[in-house]
């Protein structure tokens, strides 16, 4: 037999394959790379998302806490921002409290508002996700099917010239590899990418959740508890004493510092 010609084109190979499949392999190709299209457009569109509150939450770290009160901070926070939106939902539920008829607790009414302004951010973070997790878990279904024409081909081959030979059933055994081993190349990565966000999701809501926590301690004491990196353009010691223009005053063990000169 002679040797194929140097640089000729592979007669088993992928586009090879899906001639000789037809309709059917041209489907099932096109349905796998638009759920690969879509898996990595997702990836991508959710891992910007996500950086963007990471930064947004360092510069809440380094500014919000040095504003005079909690209007000027959110004016210091990007304003379609997550950490502005809780900042701006708690201002809003604690002048709803005092139009309130039927006495609630501040406390409670407070957390309620919070966790709602949470649940959103956190709705929005998750929205997408579900689209790499059914490629996850359909693609290899997907490809599974190309791999069954692909051998139901061969088996008709083989019964129309009544023998097995390699020439009959190359053809055919090929296509179905290859749907096979694209099916997996598409539902790999989206598995892992959908695992990849949901981790840095529970990372950026963990530090949203520290953030709310420290606005609503804020609010419920009249500006007393704050981060203990709050202390504004002080020098805090290893013993926790905060001094600002000569005035020194010890944190307690929960890092909070009581100065009512610096009170917000």
């Amino acid at each position: 037999m002679a040797a194929p010609a140097a640089g000729g084109e592979n007669p088993y190979g992928l586009m090879a394959a899906l001639e000789q499949g037809g309709t059917i392999a041209y489907a099932t190709f096109g349905i796998l790379v638009i759920m690969s299209a879509a898996s990595w457009y997702i990836l991508f569109v959710k891992l910007f998302e996500q950086q963007k509150i990471i930064n947004q939450g360092r510069k809440a770290r380094t500014s919000f806490w040095q504003a005079a009160n909690l209007r000027e901070g959110a004016n210091k926070l990007e304003k379609n921002s997550a950490y502005r939106q809780i900042v701006d939902d708690a201002i809003i539920a604690q002048e709803q409290h005092d139009k309130l008829t039927d006495p609630i607790d501040q406390h409670d009414w407070m957390m309620g508002s919070l966790a709602r302004s949470q649940g959103a951010i956190a709705s929005k973070l998750s929205t997408g996700l579900a689209l790499p997790a059914t490629v996850g878990s359909t693609a290899p279904f997907v490809g599974l099917f190309g791999t069954v024409i692909g051998i139901y081909r061969a088996l008709i081959k083989i019964g129309a010239s009544g023998q097995a030979s390699i020439d009959a059933v190359a053809g055919p055994v090929g296509e179905a590899l290859i749907m096979t081993a694209l099916g997996l190349a598409v539902a790999v990565p989206a598995v892992m990418a959908y695992n990849w966000l949901m981790r840095r999701n529970k990372s950026v809501l963990e530090e949203l959740a520290r953030f709310t926590n420290d606005v609503h301690g804020y609010m419920m004491s009249g500006g007393s508890v704050r981060p203990a990196t709050a202390a504004r353009g002080g020098a805090t010691t290893p013993t926790g004493t905060t001094t600002k223009a000569g005035t020194t005053s010890t944190g307690s063990a929960t890092g909070t510092t009581t100065a009512s000169a610096n009170k917000m």
